[in-house]
């Protein structure tokens, strides 16, 4: 059965009213729906139909309908209307602590975790495969040397490498030469076994030195990859009784407070960047178990060199999707232009 425009009013109209008040609706209260005109018999019908094609359910017997999942998701992909919403406030908020990129990532999950009224995530930003912008080798002792490795983002990571004899200085400069000359610019997937052959080769009697200098650009490549990730509202969550089961309620508090299965949150949303930039996870579609029955809606921000973060609201499946998605495009916008102004 295909689902006609008057079952598509009816669906919205029943979504609308789930949404504000978290009970089953019935058709007299449809029926009140001043835009519709139709009588209850004809309502109870429609519902009938869409209870057959999956986008409402009964929670028990007598009672009125609630979306389902596939119900939702309808109402997210065709009958969501953008709607403009004032976010002069936040802007104010965000622009009062953009000295640093933590205090004002952190400011915006508070801020929209606030305006909102569920629990937000905030993730800086990632650079995906992160290269070596410099290597440093220098002598600490006559048994020891330090390797400074740069990588993208400014990431800076220091090793210390043994060494069986003191160096000369003309020694280590040749081997700053060679591993900048081979390196430099280069991510992990560009580092293969014939290029470490190359450069142990040319590095003849230091090429056991090689060893402990790839181990730390491994390190410094890893840890610029690893994501931050900025929550705040979990307490929100208990505000919804459809999640107030304990042990559901302590499983959905742990996930956000532990990071448990945000990062593959996080990995998933870049990794599948709708063309609008917004993601929405329904029930079921969420990435994370412990949060499969809340709704989770994701937006991608982007700095000018390429990196990306995430920016993520987690409620129940009843949040009001319109406000979300309109608060995380407008917010978006403004990330754009604060980071364009810091650049």
């Amino acid at each position: 059965m295909e689902i006609d425009d008057r079952k598509l009013k009816i669906l919205k109209a029943i979504i609308s009213n789930y949404l504000e008040t978290g009970e089953p609706v019935g058709s007299r209260t449809i029926s009140k729906f001043t835009d519709l005109n139709l009588s209850s018999a004809t309502i109870r019908n429609e519902m009938q139909d869409l209870e057959e094609m999956g986008f409402l359910k009964q929670p028990y017997t007598s009672a009125g309908r609630i979306p389902t999942d596939k119900g939702y998701r309808l109402y997210v992909d065709q009958m969501m209307v953008e709607k403009d919403s004032e976010m002069e406030e936040m802007k104010t908020q965000l622009l009062e602590r953009v000295d640093k990129m933590e205090s004002m990532l952190k400011q915006v999950a508070k801020v929209l975790a606030y305006n909102t009224n569920y629990a937000a995530l905030v993730s800086a930003p990632q650079y995906q495969n992160s290269k070596l912008k410099f290597i440093q080798l220098s002598q600490v002792d006559d048994n020891q040397m330090l390797a400074v490795i740069v990588v993208d983002n400014n990431v800076i990571r220091n090793k210390l490498i043994p060494i069986d004899r003191p160096m000369e200085n003309d020694e280590i400069l040749k081997l700053n030469v060679l591993l900048n000359t081979f390196l430099q610019g280069a991510s992990l997937q560009d580092i293969n076994l014939e290029m470490i052959h190359t450069i142990k080769n040319q590095a003849g009697e230091y090429a056991e030195v090689m060893e402990g200098i790839f181990q730390g650009i491994t390190e410094a490549i890893h840890e610029a990859d690893e994501v931050e990730i900025y929550t705040n509202g979990a307490t929100n969550m208990l505000k919804y009784p459809e999640l107030g089961n304990v042990e559901q309620t302590t499983k959905l508090l742990e996930a956000l407070e532990d990071r448990q299965g945000l990062d593959e949150l996080i990995d998933e949303t870049l990794h599948n960047d709708s063309d609008t930039g917004i993601q929405v996870y329904i029930g079921e579609e969420t990435p994370v178990s412990s949060m499969k029955d809340c709704s989770i809606v994701t937006a991608t921000y982007e700095l000018a060199e390429g990196a990306k973060g995430t920016i993520g609201i987690i409620g129940p499946k009843r949040m009001d999707y319109q406000k979300v998605v309109s608060t995380l495009k407008n917010l978006t916008g403004e990330l754009d232009e604060i980071f364009k102004k810091k650049e």
